[in-house]
């Protein structure tokens, strides 16, 4: 099953919809792709929605510390929305979870790139 990512923009955020499995192959090069090209562009503010991501392996959990990495190294944000059970459980065992800001829900994952509203 191939890799689904849409991008929208809420408030001067691009928010990446993500569908499908984060695995080692077509999936993570798609992945890796999507945030360089935003990075590239200039974007700043990216929140991965990983609502629709049913799996993940080792694979992918080391492109999203990859993903984190390069746009921390661009000078902007990388938060992550909506994860699932399954991928929370990943974070935790491989202590990922104090690395990565996790919301549940995008109204507060938009808003907590908002300085004064973060406080």
């Amino acid at each position: 099953m191939s890799l689904k990512i849409d991008t929208r923009e809420v408030a001067h955020v691009t928010i990446l919809d993500i569908e499908g499995r984060i695995v080692l192959g077509d999936e993570i090069h798609d992945l890796r792709t999507s945030v360089q090209n935003l990075i590239a562009d200039g974007v700043k503010k990216i929140i991965l929605n990983l609502a629709g991501v049913d799996y993940i392996d080792s694979s992918g959990v080391g492109e999203l510390v990859g993903c984190f990495t390069s746009v921390r190294k661009s000078g902007g944000e990388l938060k992550l929305l909506n994860v699932t059970q399954k991928i929370h459980d990943v974070l935790h065992v491989t202590k990922l979870y104090t690395v990565f800001d996790i919301k549940d829900d995008e109204f507060t994952a938009v808003k907590s790139f908002d300085y004064f509203f973060a406080k």
